[in-house]
């Protein structure tokens, strides 16, 4: 995984994470890695991938069976989409727009460009 400087890596990886639930890797109620598969599998410290749990257990997206491990909580997708909309809508969605205006890109380039996004991720 590449990490970007930006964000804390704990918060990369629970993206990560995030998006794997939402593209149908971890459905509702599936046990997901424990704490030292995932590390290994994103390279990072334990430590590290502990935060991410913990973060998305806070979240609500995980919850702990002690014993047994972490679990995809219930409602886990729809907390999800409803996070990432409010943070695009709130934090990333005047910013596009502005890039848009500013570069003279109208709405049918980017309806176009969208429309070929969805393609290549349907193949």
């Amino acid at each position: 995984m590449n990490f970007k400087e930006s964000k804390g890596i704990y918060l990369q990886i629970a993206d990560r994470i995030c998006d794997e639930i939402l593209l149908g890797m971890y459905n509702e109620e599936d046990r997901i890695p424990s704490v030292r598969e995932y590390a290994a599998l994103v390279e990072v410290n334990v430590n590290t991938m502990m935060r991410s749990y913990e973060y998305l257990q806070q979240q609500g997206v995980f919850y702990n069976k002690r014993g047994i491990g972490y679990f995809v909580a219930e409602g886990a997708r729809k907390q999800i989409l409803s996070m990432r909309r409010a943070y695009f809508m709130n934090e990333e969605a005047d910013y596009f727009f502005k890039q848009l205006y500013l570069l003279d890109i109208t709405p049918e380039e980017v309806s176009q460009m969208y429309r070929e996004y969805i393609n290549k991720q349907k193949q």
